[in-house]
């Protein structure tokens, strides 16, 4: 009987889960695949169907949100009250822990992808780092001294309060606090709630790039106020490197000097996992750690 060990992460979206399984000892990635998010019953149970056809000995769940994360909760690992049609209450975690008969453990997807960044850029304890997506929506997640913030909730920057960017006069996208909050103002759907025209279209010269670095640079820089992490991870398909380069700047005028930064081409920067793979690694790893 064979004693190797398999790890199985989902990277739960709105959209699509994608399912990946990993070979303990090696590191390597064996099996892979994109299962559409329809109703909770027919995703859950192709996402289970995959992973009996790819057999894991824990798995690691990455899942939009919001989450109940408390163990002392009647409702851990349940998907609380979502946007998302049909998935409020959906015990996410028992699912697969019944369906699979393994150790599950389950996070929101940016705290994955902060983990996940927190492992490739070398477990350094003595850092705390911070992960933003800017997509569909607005997330974010820290991790410091190996640990992710938030014990009995989990953190909802994206929803953080921002001011607006002068001239902008879009009524915002987010359908709790519209054009208050930085998903309202600098998600995906803005992009295409301001031009009319989807943002993968769009010029990246278009004025609507620097309203999200804006909005991005106003959370960066609350964050920093707040968690002074060493690392800001940018992700998401939204901005880019160079839209970066405005990120930073925003976010030198908002700080005027008043506390001391590392270069801020080192403090903020793009993700050092290659294809949105940050929260897959994450998930591995979270995985593991059920193992030890």
């Amino acid at each position: 009987m064979s004693d190797k060990k398999y790890v199985g992460s989902i990277e739960a979206g709105g959209t699509k889960f994608i399912v990946a399984v990993q070979d303990v000892e090696t590191g390597k990635e064996v099996a892979r695949d994109r299962i559409p998010t329809t109703t909770n019953k027919e995703t859950l149970e192709k996402t289970a169907e995959f992973f009996k056809k790819h057999p894991v000995d824990a798995l690691g769940i990455g899942t939009f949100g919001p989450i109940d994360i408390n163990p002392k909760s009647k409702t851990y690992g349940y998907i609380l009250d979502t946007p998302k049609p049909g998935w409020s209450g959906t015990n996410v975690k028992g699912f697969f822990e019944k369906e699979l008969g393994i150790p599950v453990v389950m996070t929101t997807d940016v705290n994955a992808s902060c983990y996940g960044e927190y492992v490739a850029r070398g477990r350094d304890d003595s850092k705390s780092y911070f992960y933003a997506t800017v997509g569909t929506g607005v997330g974010a997640g820290i991790v410091q001294g190996g640990k992710m913030l938030g014990l009995n909730n989990h953190p909802e920057m994206g929803h953080m309060l921002v001011r607006r960017y002068p001239g902008d006069d879009y009524e915002g996208h987010c359908p709790f606090h519209n054009d208050a909050c930085v998903e309202g103002m600098a998600a995906g759907p803005s992009l295409e709630g301001r031009t009319g025209i989807s943002g993968e279209k769009l010029s990246r010269d278009n004025k609507v790039f620097t309203y999200s670095a804006y909005y991005i640079a106003q959370m960066l820089f609350n964050v920093y106020m707040t968690a002074r992490p060493d690392v800001m991870i940018v992700g998401g398909s939204v901005l880019n490197e160079d839209d970066l380069t405005k990120v930073r700047k925003f976010f030198d005028e908002f700080n005027n000097n008043y506390v001391a930064t590392p270069d801020l081409n080192e403090l903020i920067v793009r993700p050092a996992v290659a294809n949105n793979g940050s929260a897959t690694l994450g998930d591995f790893e979270l995985a593991k750690n059920l193992l030890k």
